[in-house]
């Protein structure tokens, strides 16, 4: 697993990447419903999500953009963590 540290913090870098990667080149610059599941598929990825990974989510739900209804969705998906 690789890390990023960002003002003294450790994020994945996994996540960041995906995040980046669905939010530059075409496109509207914002997260979609469907890049969202991607996120949380992602950060599932072992046997459960770890504190890096939720705070690698409330870091990329504070800096990126969302489509409205990816941000409800967001939301609601982090909640049930």
């Amino acid at each position: 697993m690789a890390y990023v540290s960002i003002e003294g913090q450790k994020y994945e870098k996994e996540l960041l990447d995906l995040a980046k990667e669905h939010t530059t080149g075409k496109g509207e610059g914002k997260l979609s419903k469907d890049e969202v599941v991607e996120l949380f598929a992602s950060a599932k990825d072992g046997t459960g999500v770890t504190d890096i990974e939720k705070a690698t989510l409330v870091y990329i739900r504070a800096n990126f953009e969302f489509t409205n209804a990816a941000a409800k969705d967001f939301d609601e998906a982090f909640d049930a963590l």
